[in-house]
């Protein structure tokens, strides 16, 4: 895995500024860098690159790459798992190769098809090429969103990156925060592409490319998971071992792929659903042990570690295992700032980042689950959305009889949002109407474009597949998706998931509902499958996952910070928090075990630590 940057702006920057931008990423890229720049007659470009070797750990793969023609020049993260392939095509059309890895099969990819190479990578990836002839920038992003790839562009001043730390660094970079992101974040903890935190600054979309020439953008959809989903509607497979037997061909090819490294390579098992199968099917694969890892909690409630074990012991992993206290995950919380950018503030990033530090010991490359809950209907979350589903009219009728009368504000926030849930394009997201109540509370201003719009576009009766789809669209890449990366990345660690190859992405598409949803057993054909690799009796136990003691840290160990960035005179000062409003909400979370006043007090602290950090230090002048 490695990290890219670069610019276009009227004159050359030089390689110091060019480097000191590339080196905020050194982390993403400890095995070699390069720059490169170059000035025409009315505009300059420069391009980085930091490598994480994992293809052809020699010279060879050095970045930014050329063309042998020169026309074409290149800075890549990522891995494309079916470059062989792509590779064999094009030496047949007369292309001929000098090094042994997937940057080099971009490059006559690109020459060969254009924009339309990208529809053909299967991979996790963040593109940029430069095309000397058509004097072009190009940038592309995986289907899935597994690789950011963010940009600046203001006037006729572009900067990208992988991280925003190499954009800050650019000179011609303005540190204006973009207000309207802060009610998202604090009722998502993420900030929703294409927005950042900063002003004319934004995430590529997934399974976008961007064409930035003459001073102009033009962004361009190769692949939606909306649109896949319905183009295959009926080609639905109603045979349900087919469908299980498909499922399983595509799975095994796709962990085979992600399996070719010239680095050592692991597994991440957390003893759940998704972990167990892919670490299970790559063992299978492997002629050797494959190293699997996991975290575990001195807190037996908390603690999973004695399954994943047990799981370990019967796959034949080569088991590794760190049990951490309640300090050792506070302690990381020092770094999230710096490694996140931009305010993030699910909790999960935290044991996420240790059981990185603890693979990174052992390997470079490290397998995971993510994706399965959200193509599989795992979470309680789907379990809600049916309930609400089948108990609407409820809701409507409830409208009709007080919808717009004192009595709505007297009752809970969830009951109001349950019975204000009548826009029929969004169905699914009412849950969010609790949280954005008490954030309105703190920023001092409604909310009033919270909700994602892409689930407009998706017209499903069934309110679990369509917030399946959006979830797809959103909170994997924007949540689930960034946390990893960073996390893996702060320890030079590459994670690739199995599960998000686009190719199982789309057959899981093809899956009828009821084969993934049961009667509240959720997961219902990819547990089928897993079971053929371990016992049932392994795994049949309520999930845990990592639970962070937010209320208690908050109460406690934390409190003196929280008081500290709740200051009135320096939220005043800052000019972005309510005073009243923040006090109230420390208060209630003192004596309140409701999530959601914990949840936003940690996002609010989030914010603060990224705010003192990127922007000003207003509580130690």
């Amino acid at each position: 895995m490695c990290g890219i940057c670069g610019y276009i702006n009227s004159k050359i920057l030089g390689q110091e500024i060019l480097s000191g931008m590339n080196d905020t990423m050194k982390h993403r890229g400890p095995n070699d860098s390069g720059a490169w720049e170059q000035e025409n007659d009315d505009y300059a470009i420069g391009m980085a690159h930091r490598r994480l070797s994992i293809l052809d750990l020699s010279e060879l793969g050095h970045q930014p790459m050329f063309s042998q023609n020169k026309e074409v020049v290149i800075v890549f993260n990522g891995e494309i798992y079916n470059y062989r392939e792509i590779r064999k095509e094009l030496q047949q059309k007369g292309y001929k190769f000098q090094s042994n890895c997937d940057t080099e099969v971009i490059i006559s990819a690109y020459q060969e098809w254009g924009v339309e190479c990208f529809g053909k990578l299967n991979g996790m990836f963040a593109i940029a090429i430069y095309d000397v002839k058509q004097k072009r920038l190009v940038l592309a992003r995986d289907r899935m969103g597994k690789k950011p790839l963010y940009y600046y562009h203001n006037n006729k001043i572009f900067c990208f990156g992988s991280e925003l730390k190499p954009i800050l660094k650019f000179p011609l970079f303005i540190k204006d925060i973009n207000t309207n992101a802060i009610g998202d974040f604090l009722c998502n903890k993420c900030i929703s592409a294409p927005e950042t935190i900063f002003c004319n600054t934004f995430k590529l979309q997934p399974g976008t490319y961007m064409i930035y020439q003459n001073g102009t953008i033009q962004l361009s959809s190769y692949w939606d998971a909306a649109e896949r989903k319905q183009s295959v509607d009926n080609e639905k497979i109603w045979d349900y071992e087919e469908g299980k037997r498909q499922l399983e061909n595509i799975l095994l090819d796709s962990v085979k792929k992600r399996m070719i490294s010239d680095v050592p390579l692991g597994s991440f098992l957390s003893g759940g659903i998704d972990s167990t199968l892919i670490t299970s099917v790559a063992q299978g694969i492997s002629n050797k042990p494959v190293k699997s890892f996991t975290i575990g909690f001195y807190d037996k409630k908390e603690n999973e570690a004695e399954f994943a074990a047990e799981i370990a012991k019967h796959i034949g992993t080569e088991h590794h295992e760190l049990y951490v206290s309640e300090q050792d995950i506070l302690d990381t919380i020092q770094d999230l700032p710096f490694y996140y950018d931009e305010p993030f503030s699910d909790s999960s990033q935290l044991p996420s980042m240790l059981v990185s530090r603890m693979a990174s010991d052992h390997i470079t490359v490290a397998l995971s689950g993510d994706g399965g809950d959200e193509l599989f209907c795992g979470y309680t979350m789907y379990d809600l959305t049916w309930i609400a589903q089948h108990s609407d009219w409820m809701g409507a009728v409830a409208y009709k009889m007080i919808g717009n009368s004192r009595l709505m504000e007297q009752l809970p926030s969830e009951l109001r949002a349950f019975i204000n849930n009548r826009d029929k394009h969004r169905k699914t997201q009412l849950f969010i109407d609790v949280v954005r109540e008490e954030v309105e509370k703190i920023l001092g201003q409604p909310l009033n474009n919270i909700k994602y719009s892409q689930e407009d576009k998706i017209e499903y009766k069934n309110w679990q597949e369509r917030r399946m789809l959006l979830d797809i669209q959103t909170y994997l890449p924007e949540d689930i998706l960034t946390k990893m990366d960073r996390a893996s990345m702060k320890h030079s660690l590459e994670v690739r998931c199995p599960l998000l190859d686009y190719r199982f992405v789309e057959k899981t598409f093809q899956i009828p509902h009821k084969y993934k949803y049961n009667k509240f057993d959720k997961k219902y054909i990819l547990k089928d499958i897993t079971y053929k690799y371990v016992p049932e009796k392994l795994l049949d136990r309520p999930k845990k996952g990592f639970s962070i003691p937010l209320r208690k840290w908050l109460r406690t160990v934390l409190a003196s910070q929280i008081a500290m960035y709740a200051d009135e005179s320096k939220l005043e000062q800052q000019g972005i928090f309510q005073k009243k409003a923040i006090k109230e909400l420390i208060e209630k979370q003192k004596i309140s075990d409701k999530k959601i006043y914990s949840s936003i007090l940690w996002s609010f602290y989030i914010f603060q630590r990224w705010y003192q950090l990127f922007i000003e230090d207003l509580w130690n002048n």
